[in-house]
């Protein structure tokens, strides 16, 4: 029986951050590179984030709107990626006490 996997379903999708999966050489450079990719979008919505304050202190932009949207976006990100590297370690650890 053959079982075919859902397609476009992902967890990173609908939080924008635009991560993509594709086929790794193995999981450990796939990991590595999801990891690296995830910390690279969530730094630059960070960067983002500051640049919009920055712009509404100064006055060049009036939406506190988008700002705190922005700053929201940020805040969120962050949590996932801290909770991802969470569930990582939690993963790693159960396989380390795993008995041979």
């Amino acid at each position: 029986m053959d079982i075919k996997a859902i397609s476009g379903i992902g967890m990173t999708q609908g939080l924008g951050l635009g991560l993509e999966k594709k086929q790794p050489a193995s999981a450990i450079e796939g990991a590595g590179k999801f990891f690296s990719e995830l910390v690279n979008k969530v730094n630059d919505m960070s960067v983002q984030s500051d640049q919009a304050v920055q712009k509404l202190a100064t006055g060049e932009n009036r939406n506190l709107h988008e700002t705190m949207i922005a700053v929201e976006e940020a805040s969120i990100s962050f949590l996932f990626m801290s909770q991802v590297r969470n569930k990582a370690l939690e993963a790693y650890q159960e396989v380390m006490r795993m008995q041979v």
